[in-house]
């Protein structure tokens, strides 16, 4: 069973990883994919939406007779990965009482 992944957390995955340290398209691909199942072909649209709403920015770097594009994430990232997390730790909050009550109200 595969849990569905909004765009939005999607769009914070992306963002945390990119907080870190730069990455070309297919690292970082593949760094999110050692977390969730998600495909080349559903990343490069994100990271496209992700430039376009100017949470991120790119540059290229030579690698062996190609450019590679990077990502960096701006400050505008910054603050939206900000206000992710808030709503994701809600979220989590809410659903680990959930997940983990014992013997609660019936």
């Amino acid at each position: 069973m595969k849990i569905q992944i909004t765009a939005e957390l999607l769009d914070g995955l992306v963002l945390a990883i990119l907080k870190q340290d730069d990455y070309y398209g297919y690292a970082l691909t593949q760094r999110v994919k050692n977390v969730i199942d998600v495909s080349e072909s559903t990343m490069y649209p994100v990271l496209r939406r992700l430039k376009k709403n100017g949470d991120l920015t790119t540059y290229d770097k030579p690698f062996q007779g190609r450019n590679r594009r990077y990502y960096h994430i701006t400050e505008i990232g910054e603050q939206r990965l900000q206000e992710i997390l808030r709503i994701w730790e809600g979220y989590k909050q809410n659903l680990d009482q959930i997940f983990y009550q014992k013997g609660g109200e019936k």
